[in-house]
């Protein structure tokens, strides 16, 4: 299907741990509008629509979307590597420690964890593309917030990456929903 090249899509080198940006970014792993959510939900759509162009669209975005879930969990552990248990305490970074030690478990920035609520798969096709329109505009949202939040360059770069990738695949799936499905009648 695919052949997975073992680098990151974007490079994420980020040179000083800082487990409460940590907390923050964990919520495009496994939050409500994370990438998680978001390859999951294009992964089951692609079986159910008529369009093998838009099947092919969703298979190409989903698996893009894995290797944006791959960036979180660097972005995630790089910021958590080597904390002493003072900085984990201070950061009030002790309750996701407790359950999870530095391991990258999906959750939401509040603490809700994943589940498959996160993700629609309807079963007619232009429900599900209006519903990834619409998931992309929450998670590039999510990743203004995050740049809103955030001033390091080393963890700003792969972020406006992200959500660079964001406005492409909500443009994408738009141009899906005009041209696939518009010439359905």
């Amino acid at each position: 299907m695919w052949n997975y090249e073992k680098r990151l899509q974007f490079p994420v080198n980020i040179k000083e741990p800082n487990a409460k940006l940590a907390q923050v970014i964990m919520s495009q792993y496994g939050g409500p509008d994370g990438e998680m959510g978001a390859s999951m939900r294009y992964l089951s759509q692609r079986y159910a629509t008529p369009y093998r162009e838009v099947s092919g669209l969703l298979t190409d975005i989903g698996t893009e979307e894995l290797a944006h879930l791959e960036m979180v969990a660097a972005i995630v552990h790089q910021l958590t590597r080597n904390l002493s248990m003072e900085e984990i305490e201070k950061s009030g970074f002790a309750p996701y420690y407790t359950d999870h030690t530095i391991g990258i478990w999906p959750q939401a920035a509040g603490g809700v964890p994943f589940n498959a609520c996160e993700f629609q798969s309807k079963g007619d096709v232009i429900t599900d593309l209006f519903e990834d329109m619409a998931a992309e505009q929450k998670a590039r949202t999510t990743y203004d917030n995050i740049l809103r939040l955030i001033k390091e360059p080393d963890v700003c770069e792969p972020i406006k990456f992200l959500r660079q990738r964001e406005i492409v695949h909500f443009q994408r799936f738009g141009e899906a929903n005009r041209e696939d499905c518009g010439n359905s009648s």
